[in-house]
């Protein structure tokens, strides 16, 4: 996927984002497609650790704003 392809759906990966991280945290990437994780590996959100998805730095940025934007999001950091 190229950059400006990939930063036309930034908006659409964001508002999944809160859903990926809690699959993440259950332990259910298998609910997440592969080009999603894709996209976010390309946006340094996420990062392959060991076999296994990890937020990255920037992830974790990420995601504390969508949670901070959404009040209803869940309060807990994965």
């Amino acid at each position: 996927m190229t950059t400006s392809t990939l930063s036309s759906r930034t908006e659409d990966l964001r508002n999944a984002f809160l859903f990926t991280v809690d699959a993440l945290k259950r332990r259910r990437a298998d609910l997440l497609s592969e080009a999603l994780i894709a996209d976010y590996v390309a946006l340094y959100w996420l990062e392959w650790n060991g076999g296994s998805l990890q937020l990255t730095v920037t992830g974790r940025n990420m995601w504390q704003q969508i949670r901070a934007a959404k009040p209803d999001a869940a309060a807990a950091l994965p």
